[in-house]
């Protein structure tokens, strides 16, 4: 989650994010894809719920959502993937 400048410029970071990875693990691991999100879906605990990340990565349908603290991040976070194949095609 970016923070500060960052988060003002997220096309800028996008590139910059893609041209780290090229740099220092090579150009066939550049993502695809970058989302940047304003939060990431979390228990009341306040633990990353990464199942929940896998399941929107992979299409799968989304397991049991009734942990998290803020039930609309997954909305938001499906949302703007789709947004952004959208803008790809």
């Amino acid at each position: 989650i970016p923070r500060g400048k960052a988060a003002e410029d997220r096309d800028e970071h996008i590139k910059t994010l893609r041209n780290h990875v090229a740099s220092e693990i090579g150009a066939i691991a550049k993502p695809r894809q970058i989302l940047i999100v304003d939060e990431l879906p979390k228990t009341r605990s306040g633990k990353i719920m990464r199942r929940l990340l896998r399941d929107i990565a992979e299409n799968r349908e989304l397991g049991d959502t009734t942990t998290l603290a803020d039930q609309t991040v997954m909305n938001l976070i499906t949302n703007g993937l789709t947004n952004q194949k959208s803008q790809e095609d």
